[in-house]
């Protein structure tokens, strides 16, 4: 008997910015494999729930991606309800994308609740908008931590072109900016 899988969107790390669907899967959640990011305040909303604790840091120790997804497919098998937590949206940089597709190649049935990425609701919360009429009429959002992930596009960019969104950059950020500038 098969359980079932949540991929949840945590949002910017606000409680309050959860979406609802997210909220009622944690509240309804057996298990809830929660990431880094995630806001310690959102597991008190999976009162029931057994949390086990996942996530990636960069430069330490943290937990294999194959290890999340054996985990995710065995709790499923066991009749589990399991909220996999991710920080912001779990397809803008992370896995998400992999986390399904794994689900998908055990036959396990899931679904994916989109949470705010901190994308958009970093800058917005800080007042800056990411779009803005005459002057940013696009933005991009790329991967910092490594320059082989963000070189190629911050080079294909025209000055001017695009509001330019780089998350996980702050070992590179020197580079960076330079490239930017």
């Amino acid at each position: 008997m098969n359980g079932f899988v949540s991929i949840v969107g945590a949002g910017p790390g606000d409680p309050e910015l959860l979406t609802r669907k997210a909220a009622k899967r944690l509240a309804e959640a057996d298990v809830v494999l929660y990431d880094a990011l995630v806001s310690p305040e959102t597991l008190s909303l999976a009162p029931a729930a057994r949390a086990l604790y996942v996530g990636k840091r960069a430069g330490r120790p943290s937990t294999r991606q194959n290890a999340i997804h054996r985990l995710m497919i065995s709790c499923a098998r066991r009749g589990r309800r399991v909220v996999r937590h991710k920080g912001g949206d779990p397809f803008v940089l992370g896995r998400g994308g992999e986390e399904a597709l794994a689900l998908v190649d055990a036959g396990i049935p899931f679904e994916i609740i989109p949470g705010v990425s901190s994308s958009i609701s970093a800058p917005a919360l800080a007042g800056i908008p990411v779009t803005h009429r005459g002057i940013s009429s696009a933005f991009v959002v790329v991967s910092g931590h490594a320059a082989t992930a963000y070189a190629p596009v911050l080079e294909s960019l025209h000055p001017h072109s695009a509001t330019v969104v780089v998350l996980m950059g702050l070992e590179n950020r020197a580079d960076i900016a330079a490239r930017l500038i």
